[in-house]
Order: C-alpha cells, then structure tokens, then sequence
C-alpha cells in the first residue's frame, strides 16, 4: 500500500536505465542558427534532458553513411524518400518511420512520440516530443534539408 494512492510510481526500467547511464552531457546548441552556443571563448555545456534534446538534433541533420567518423547506427538515412514516386501519406509514415528508429538508437531515450512530418519542396520540417530518462523535451520546427 502506497502512502499516496493516486499518485502512480516511476517505471523502475527508467529508474535502472538512469542509475546505469552516467549524467549525459553535450554542448548546448542554438537550434534557430543551427550552431553551438559559445559563452567567454568556451562552448556551453548542458546535462540531463536538453543535452540529450541537442544529441537528438544533431543526430537528425546528420545523414547516415556520409561520415566515416559516425557509428552506422548514426543519423537518418532519408535516402529512400528521394526521387521516389510515394505518395504525401507514404512519405509522412516512412519520414516518422526513419525519424523514431534514428533517435531511439539513444540509451537515453526511452520513446518518441507526438511526430509529424511535413514535406515542402526539398525541406522536411519535423515535431516531435522525446521521453528520457530524464524527462520529456520537445522539438516544434526542425528543418532538415533532403
């Protein structure tokens, strides 16, 4: 019997995940201009859930393959979108296929839900919401160039 019943506990599979996995830390990154973020000559460095949010940002503009210094697990490989005949609805599902498989490559991350994708010209503009183990974070505008 809980002291607080209608207060649901922690998943114990996250709370053994983060005992496991050291702090996460990453430099911070200014997603409007798409650079890190320098303080006094220094790069910044986050912890917790937005550095895995700027983990998970520079992992999708990142295209699988093209650096040798990235694992293969690496990055979005969106490939298999271009120069296709798909229809929009395919293209979505198969964007939001390629999108949650790339992020959930993280320890860190636990899920990826709320994920839309939108197609313009030659610019994929993603939303989506990450569940880690520290939190949720979001991302509301990211646009990869295919």
């Amino acid at each position: 019997m809980s002291l607080f019943p209608l207060i649901d506990r922690p998943d114990d599979g996250v709370i053994a995940a983060a005992a496991s996995l050291p702090l996460y830390r990453e430099t911070d990154w200014n997603f409007q201009t798409n650079e890190p973020v320098w303080r006094g000559g220094n790069p910044v460095m986050v912890t917790g859930a937005r550095a895995v949010l700027v983990w998970a940002w520079n992992a999708l503009h990142t295209e699988r393959f093209a650096h040798d210094v990235f694992s293969s697990d690496y990055g979005p490989d969106f490939s298999t979108l271009r120069g296709k005949p798909y229809t929009e609805e395919v293209r979505q599902a198969e964007a939001i296929r390629i999108i949650r498989e790339t992020l959930l490559v993280n320890p860190y991350i636990t899920d990826v839900t709320q994920v839309s994708a939108e197609f313009a010209d030659s610019t994929l503009t993603l939303r989506f919401k990450l569940t880690t183990i520290y939190g949720e974070v979001s991302i509301d505008g990211c646009d990869i160039t295919l």
